[in-house]
């Protein structure tokens, strides 16, 4: 044992000696790590913050919080109730609309304070809503609309507060009341059903509730919307589209799909809310967008939500036409009377463009016009990219139809026994307007 216990002494010296003497290992120079390369390696969680807003029904206001820079995600949901199961079914239940212990709906958003403030997302929340209805937002009526904040600390708390104090004098000045929009601590959020989630961008064709007071908090626009002249609309027929204040997707859609290619005779305008003076609607105009036709300032029809192309022109068509040979012609796909009046005076006028009745969109050209002598305008060709075909077997006869690219409206037909072997286009001249050339 004695002999063993040596033997192991002496292989530790010696560890130990080598070591001490073994040369020095140079370590890899560390490269510098620059302020922004700190943020990026933290743990995400750590950059963001959330807050829980509710402003009425959650659909519009999670689409406009998503579309803030700095927002990374905005989800519908329910909090700050008691008693009540946080889900649609139960908060909606005659019983609970006037319950002080129903949920609310809210939307839970998450945020880069880095790039959007708390105060610059709590403004956009003020301004989006009117913080001075109690338990409703425009026809939404019921604790589950009432205007709440929810907050997830006793400084997000303090700031919240701070904000809310801010717009007060700006409502009042206003003439608004006082705000009623309620402030705590954040309970527990209970996320919505799936089909609630991008409820908006999962249906395209309806409208924005906008209830916004046009009252704007002193950043980089003035306090209030400003004020416009609406004379211009007291005379005549006119097409007022009420707009949104913040992002309404169903807005942006139409104005890229229907008014980026109307050039019609009867004026378009865009207007929101809270820019209506001296006008006479009858509507509510917190949808948007809204359609509304006026006649001298008088609302003579209106319609909520988006319009797609065919809806609008049909729409206008009514409008414009009435009950008249053009509209029969331009949406039942009518035919002008041989040697129609509008034929013999379109028959014979100077240089020129003829245009798209109701979209104003040119279609065909007088230098591309013949007399065929058969009683209806002739051309031989269209206005470039101006006309759709489509084929026609009614009547048990195979022809191509033509109608017009942007309002979608009947024009006539083609057919190839133009001059010299070109096609001759077959147009019903009650669906069309002249303009000389300039």
């Amino acid at each position: 044992m004695k002999y063993l216990s040596f033997i192991v002494a002496l292989l530790l010296s010696l560890l130990v000696f080598s070591a001490l003497n073994a040369p020095a290992r140079e370590l890899p120079a560390a490269s510098p790590i620059k302020p922004e390369q700190l943020a990026s390696d933290m743990p995400l969680t750590a950059q963001l913050d959330t807050i829980v807003l509710g402003s009425g029904c959650f659909w519009g206001a999670e689409m406009r919080y998503e579309k803030l820079a700095g927002v990374v995600d905005a989800v519908s949901g329910y909090a700050d109730g008691k008693g009540v199961e946080p889900n649609y079914r139960a908060i909606t239940k005659h019983s609970n609309k006037m319950n002080p212990n129903n949920h609310a709906e809210v939307v839970q958003v998450t945020f880069n304070p880095q790039q959007i403030s708390l105060e610059t997302l709590l403004q956009h929340y003020f301004e989006s809503h009117d913080p001075t209805q109690l338990n409703r937002q425009g026809n939404d009526v019921g604790t589950q609309y009432r205007s709440i904040i929810l907050t997830n600390s006793a400084e997000q708390y303090a700031r919240a507060e701070a904000v809310m104090q801010q717009y007060q004098p700006l409502l009042t000045a206003a003439g608004y009341g006082q705000i009623v929009t309620q402030l705590k601590p954040l309970s527990e959020f209970f996320p919505a059903e799936a089909y609630h989630q991008d409820y908006i961008a999962k249906n395209p064709n309806g409208y924005c509730p906008d209830h916004s007071t046009g009252v704007r908090f002193n950043r980089d626009t003035p306090a209030q919307t400003a004020a416009v002249d609406n004379s211009a609309m007291l005379n005549g027929k006119h097409i007022l589209v009420i707009d949104s204040e913040s992002y309404c997707p169903y807005c942006e859609k139409f104005k890229a799909e229907v008014a980026s290619t109307y050039m019609g005779d009867i004026p378009m305008h865009f207007r929101f809310a809270s820019q209506l003076k001296d006008l006479s609607i009858t509507s509510p105009t917190w949808a948007t967008p809204t359609i509304i036709l006026l006649q001298d300032g008088q609302e003579v029809y209106s319609r909520q939500g988006f319009l797609s192309a065919d809806e609008f022109y049909l729409l206008l068509g009514k409008f414009k036409l009435g009950d008249s040979e053009a509209f029969d012609v331009a949406f039942d796909e009518g035919t002008d009377q041989r040697f129609c009046k509008e034929y013999e005076i379109f028959n014979n006028t100077p240089d020129g463009v003829f245009i798209d009745k109701l979209s104003g969109a040119p279609l065909f050209d007088t230098r591309d016009r013949f007399n065929s002598n058969s009683g209806w305008l002739s051309f031989t060709r269209p206005v470039k990219d101006a006309v759709v075909e489509k084929p026609d077997n009614r009547y048990g006869i195979r022809r191509t139809e033509i109608r017009a690219k942007v309002s979608g409206i009947h024009l006539g037909h083609v057919f190839n026994d133009g001059p010299n072997g070109r096609p001759r286009y077959c147009i019903n001249a009650t669906v069309l307007e002249f303009k000389p050339r300039t």
